[in-house]
């Protein structure tokens, strides 16, 4: 029998994620289906603070967080290898910041984040070849950017993995790890923000953190009280 308390915890995975439906129904949608990327809730309330309105964002997979990220930031330019889903994508992701690009030429794919000859905010490495796109991505890495690798816990049985986290340490990048569940898995995996030493993005609210989904703290003071009364 579940106590009120863990019926509750379970209700807010339901409601405040949207997890049931998103495992469900295999999307990567919040609860009011907007797009969200395959990071970790973690990864991703974290990165949903800030201001990108001016920023340049290159993802290496895309996918659902094409859309996040443009309807956020300045500019999108994803690259994706499957000739399938690539035509799926330039075909649905009708955005005019979001430049979708098929990339599968063995080096072609890692050395398309020079091709447009500018420096990018966010580098996103959740592709595939990530230990070269970790190591082309230090190389294009904007002033107080950061690059985000995806299903980073894979370093424990992958050399790929290594030589990713490798290459973006020895640039002398901040590591933080968000570990936790994320849309579609039943299972948690870690999502790995590197940052430069003087990343300094601002944020949405003026403050941070801000409340994140299903966090009390949101309530006021005579909320908070009722429910916690209600759970007895």
């Amino acid at each position: 029998m579940f106590s009120a308390r863990f019926a509750k915890f379970i209700e807010m995975w339901q409601q405040e994620f949207g997890i049931e439906r998103s495992i469900d129904e295999k999307v990567c949608e919040d609860r009011d289906g907007n797009p969200i990327p395959w990071y970790t809730y973690p990864a991703i309330e974290y990165l949903s603070q800030f201001d990108y309105r001016d920023k340049k964002i290159f993802e290496y997979g895309c996918g659902n967080s094409s859309l996040f990220w443009s309807a956020r930031a300045e500019s999108v330019t994803s690259i994706e290898d499957n000739p399938k889903w690539f035509t799926k994508w330039e075909k649905e992701f009708d955005r005019a910041n979001l430049d979708v690009r098929w990339r599968d030429e063995g080096e072609a794919y890692e050395q398309a984040v020079f091709e447009d000859g500018c420096r990018y905010d966010v580098i996103v490495v959740d592709g595939k070849r990530r230990a070269e796109c970790a190591a082309a991505a230090v190389k294009a890495l904007a002033v107080g950017g950061m690059v985000i690798l995806d299903d980073s816990d894979r370093i424990n049985t992958s050399k790929e993995y290594m030589k990713a986290v490798a290459a973006l340490k020895e640039a002398d990048l901040i590591q933080v790890d968000f570990y936790g569940f994320c849309p579609m898995n039943c299972y948690s995996k870690n999502t790995s923000l590197f940052l430069r030493r003087d990343f300094n993005f601002q944020t949405l609210a003026g403050i941070e953190p801000v409340n994140g989904w299903g966090n009390l703290w949101s309530m006021n003071r005579r909320d908070r009280k009722e429910f916690y009364k209600k759970l007895g």
